[in-house]
């Protein structure tokens, strides 16, 4: 009998010692080179917010106590992704020099974080670089799936919680629908297609100048505006491009899609910002049928045209991108 008592309490006792699942998620880390004092936690589909705030050295550490799903880490200035839920131990290291390439997660549950972060890279390239855009039909579509195949295989490789899974599935879904809707939006836009036209556009130096104008020579064009800070930083880089080719047989044009209130505006940054090329005025911001025509909703914006009025590139490298200077000595001006 008092070997049965003394079963029943040792039993007891390492029932009462098993680590019971903590309702809570634990978060640490450290940001190298922070970009502010605290990183905001969202998740818009649930509706949770919370402040962490950051030591003097950029290191933090604080609790969630959260549904399972996405949520996003705000530095202040940039932003990445994690797969947050009760019962993990977390920790994020990332240097805000080089942000979305080294954000790392190592802890429980770090596996789905990590995927997102290298997802991201893979978007990244998939898009941003806009080169997919301008492939033809039969290269874009083996692109494409090749992109999913390794996004598919990277999700199944690392043994994912199922419904970060799932999650991820519906994201490679719109992902993939948002490529091929706006290739099919652009297609007309590809190498080799006739380029849409400017007619009539105010000219700096007096008169008007059309797209028709220029052939013979191939037209370089960036789409800026005045209140565009993106723009004004490639003016630098822009004036060396420029300088490079000076005496070539192509014609740099600067294209401003200020509304008309801020024509005069414009006409000073010209001359304060001692712009080059053909400076031009657009007939209707971003309502003029060149803009609409090439789809352009973000700014700048750098196209290529070859001297018969034949699209090269509709969305070419920016002036401070090397890969521009390759793409024009190519063409051997």
């Amino acid at each position: 009998m008092k070997q049965l008592f003394y079963f029943s309490l040792a039993f007891l006792s390492i029932i009462a010692c098993k680590k019971e699942p903590k309702n809570y998620l634990s978060f640490s880390g450290k940001i190298t080179d922070k970009n502010s004092d605290s990183l905001l936690i969202l998740n818009p589909k649930t509706g949770f917010k919370k402040t962490i705030k950051l030591n003097s050295d950029g290191t933090f550490s604080d609790t969630l106590t959260i549904k399972p799903g996405l949520h996003v880490i705000f530095d202040g200035k940039e932003k990445t992704t994690a797969y947050f839920k009760n019962g993990l131990e977390l920790n994020m290291t990332l240097d805000t020099k080089n942000f979305h390439e080294t954000v790392s997660f190592t802890g429980e549950g770090a596996t789905e974080s990590n995927f997102l972060a290298e997802a991201f890279l893979l978007e990244e390239g998939l898009i941003k670089s806009r080169e997919i855009f301008n492939l033809s039909k039969e290269d874009f579509d083996t692109k494409l799936k090749s992109y999913a195949a390794n996004f598919k295989k990277r999700l199944s490789d690392n043994n994912s919680d199922s419904i970060f899974v799932a999650d991820q599935e519906k994201r490679l879904s719109t992902i993939i629908n948002y490529i091929e809707k706006y290739y099919n939006q652009t297609s007309s836009l590809t190498k080799g297609m006739a380029s849409p036209k400017f007619v009539n556009y105010e000219n700096f130096n007096g008169g008007t100048t059309s797209l028709d104008d220029l052939k013979g020579k191939y037209v370089f064009i960036d789409i800026w505006a005045t209140w565009c800070i993106p723009c004004l930083n490639q003016i630098p880089f822009l004036k060396k491009v420029e300088k490079e080719f000076h005496d070539k047989n192509i014609e740099f044009i600067g294209i401003s899609i200020d509304q008309k209130k801020d024509h005069e505006l414009w006409k000073k940054m010209v001359v304060d910002k001692e712009l080059k090329g053909t400076q031009l005025f657009a007939d209707n911001n971003w309502n003029s049928d060149f803009i609409k025509s090439y789809k352009i909703n973000g700014i700048p914006r750098f196209i290529l045209i070859d001297p018969a009025g034949n699209i090269i590139n509709s969305r070419t490298p920016r002036p401070s991108d090397p890969e521009l200077m390759k793409l024009l000595k190519s063409l051997k001006l």
